[in-house]
């Protein structure tokens, strides 16, 4: 196994963001869809899609707890050291 897939089997020694379609993947392994668990959560179906595009604290937490971990062990690039969310920046 090369580097860059390293994070495939142990994403948490990663230091970059995993890719959607993995935690799509992860996700579905353990009998999760996107539009299921934003529906469960009272979001519009097309949340948790939305989600692993751009920053949304409050739903990267649902799919992270969906798979087990934190979400800054999924987007670490979204997080502070403390793994708090970043500010986002003001357009």
């Amino acid at each position: 196994m090369n580097a860059n897939n390293d994070f495939a089997s142990n994403p948490s020694r990663n230091e970059e963001d995993w890719h959607p379609a993995d935690v799509l993947a992860a996700l579905k392994k353990r009998g999760h869809s996107l539009a299921g668990l934003s529906v469960a959560n009272g979001y519009h179906p097309t949340a948790a899609g939305k989600a692993l595009k751009q920053p949304w604290p409050a739903v990267e937490r649902i799919l992270a707890d969906a798979l087990g971990i934190a979400p800054h062990a999924i987007w670490p690039s979204r997080y502070d050291g403390d793994g708090q969310p970043l500010p986002r920046a003001k357009s």
